[in-house]
């Protein structure tokens, strides 16, 4: 019976073509695209309405994307994320309901034709560190690159790159704290509004 249940489970929650490590699931519904171009590690829990696309030809383009999460990752439902190069969200990390990565922008050359019909195009890959905490509907735009620790207020939206142990918050988002490790607690840094 353990046996069958286990299985079940696989054929369920670990859809075929994804990389999984042990005790890793996505719970159904869900959108895959690009199956082969992801790697989801340990322990991690997925849950419903996950949107996740490895473009691999757009617009007569080809990319060559990679989608890393990492060991003990917990992911809300109807989380969305898309890569023409590279997502990395690193050990331990928690994204929230609603949450949006993407490492590519659509075309927008008015000389160009129809948006939809443009290549793709990227400011840099995404990767978050481990141990981040992404807030409830916070987008994390192309090029971003956030250190460890680093917490992300809800409906944030993260356009450059900030340090290990930060605080970030609005739309765009900006320094808010820091960790201090000598008090044991965030605080405000005199250089709030600076980016690494």
């Amino acid at each position: 019976m353990r046996l069958m249940k286990e299985a079940l489970k696989r054929i369920l929650y670990r859809p075929f073509g994804v990389a999984f490590g042990e005790r890793s699931f996505i719970r159904r519904p869900f959108t895959i695209v690009g199956r082969g171009h992801i790697r989801i590690g340990s322990r991690t829990s997925i849950l419903p309405h996950l949107y996740i696309h490895a473009i691999t030809h757009y617009a007569g383009v080809d990319y060559q994307p990679r989608i890393e999460i990492g060991d003990d990752v917990y992911v809300g439902a109807h989380a969305y994320l898309t890569a023409i190069g590279r997502i990395s969200i690193g050990d331990g990390c928690v994204l929230s309901d609603y949450v949006y990565i993407t490492d590519e922008i659509h075309g927008n050359d008015p000389r160009a034709g129809l948006i939809m019909q443009q290549p793709l195009s990227s400011k840099g890959p995404v990767i978050i560190g481990p141990g981040c905490f992404i807030g409830f509907r916070a987008a994390v735009m192309p090029g971003v690159m956030l250190g460890e620790h680093c917490v992300v207020g809800a409906n944030s939206t993260v356009t450059r790159s900030f340090p290990a142990y930060s605080m970030i918050g609005g739309s765009p988002a900006r320094l808010l704290k820091c960790f201090s490790f000598e008090a044991g607690a965030w605080v405000v840094p005199p250089d709030a509004n600076k980016s690494i």
